[in-house]
């Protein structure tokens, strides 16, 4: 009786829990847009970048500075 009343409440703690979450799926169909959206993005940031060096160059250049 009494090695039944300190399993019950922890069978009943056990059954209670939540079952782990299934792992999230490796691939599906918009893997490859997803990589397309990835590859653009570090495109533009490159493209932004640049446009930053020439303009600060350019501004450089207006006040008679040496370029950065």
């Amino acid at each position: 009786m009494r090695l039944s009343t300190m399993v019950l409440p922890l069978l009943l703690i056990a059954g209670c829990s939540q079952p782990p979450a299934p792992p999230p799926p490796r691939k599906n169909v918009f893997d490859p847009l997803t990589q397309q959206a990835a590859r653009a993005r570090d495109a533009q940031k490159t493209v932004d970048e640049n446009a930053a060096d020439t303009r600060k160059a350019i501004d450089a250049a207006e006040r008679g500075e040496a370029p950065p």
